[in-house]
């Protein structure tokens, strides 16, 4: 239901969110029969994908047919090309979660306006959690407003995170962010759905969420949701230019600052200084095993 207090833009994205959410919502009662394909490994598309996408964008430019669309599965080739106003969609993010039934994955739409980021919105279908923001009038949980959380303390923080899954992917790496993380907060999520990570960090359930590999349509809704909601939002050292960086980093401001001190010489914007001394860590880290010499073994266990 549209509201006439929101921007008329938002409102169209509500509608466009819902109607997806309601696709989703059909095919997770008998997820068993949805078919799965495998874009690369690990990196799963579905038939509730496609629909999903195809309803946002259906409903996007009924209502403004000369705006330009950016979208998960089709890219750049539905919409105006030279437009001004860019809808950025990701119709089912957390797919592998949806596939699995398990329930953490919404839908993710953002308007840019000259390449800055105006309406969002991220539902979260199993839930029935509708998250909106405009730019400079706040954001929003199912119309109640939401700020980020007043702990200032890293010690005290739940942080939420994505492990890197590609081919390519430094795992090493981010094993090592990660133990330099998780030993200074209370605690490490890995949800499986960066929009709602970022949503989550907006309503002040989290007090900060990192990751690397993310695309424009993974940030760009839950962006505009953090810092309307008094958060910030940047890559890893700190600077607010990321949305096509693939390098994530939001918080609550004091939260924010104190991890960009600690996962700063992780970025690849890093200094080189700051490179060498992480390869010098990992492989300060890396396991020392002696010539000609098998693991001890414990008699009458299994073999390693």
């Amino acid at each position: 239901m549209s509201s006439p207090n929101l921007h008329p833009m938002l409102n169209v994205a509500i509608k466009a969110a819902r109607a997806a959410g309601a696709i989703i919502n059909r095919a997770a009662l008998d997820v068993e029969s949805v078919r799965i394909s495998q874009k690369q490994i690990n990196d799963f598309v579905t038939e509730v994908d496609h629909a999903s996408e195809r309803t946002i964008i259906e409903t996007l430019l009924t209502a403004y047919p000369g705006h330009g669309i950016i979208a998960e599965e089709s890219g750049s080739e539905h919409g105006a090309k030279d437009s001004e106003y860019v809808w950025i969609i990701d119709p089912l993010d957390g797919t592998t979660n949806f596939i699995h039934g398990f329930p953490v994955y919404c839908v993710s739409i953002a308007l840019a306006v000259r390449g800055k980021i105006e309406q969002a919105v991220i539902y979260d279908p199993s839930r029935n959690d509708l998250f909106t923001a405009t730019k400079g009038r706040g954001a929003f949980q199912n119309e109640r407003r939401i700020r980020v959380s007043k702990r200032t303390q890293l010690k005290q923080s739940l942080l939420s995170t994505g492990f890197p899954y590609r081919p390519g992917d430094n795992f090493k790496n981010y094993l090592n962010m990660m133990g330099d993380v998780m030993q200074r907060t209370a605690g490490l999520r890995r949800p499986g759905a960066a929009a709602l990570d970022l949503a989550y960090v907006a309503a002040g359930y989290t007090e900060g969420f990192f990751e690397t590999g993310l695309s424009i349509w993974d940030v760009a809704a839950g962006s505009l949701l953090v810092t309307e909601a008094g958060g910030l939002i940047g890559n890893f050292t700190g600077e607010a230019d990321f949305l096509e960086q693939r390098e994530c980093l939001a918080g609550t401001p004091r939260i924010y600052g104190q991890l960009v001190q600690i996962l700063g010489k992780y970025s690849k914007f890093a200094t080189a200084g700051e490179k060498a001394a992480v390869r010098q860590a990992e492989q300060a880290l890396a396991p020392q095993e002696d010539e000609g010499e098998a693991p001890a073994q414990v008699e009458g266990s299994a073999p390693l």
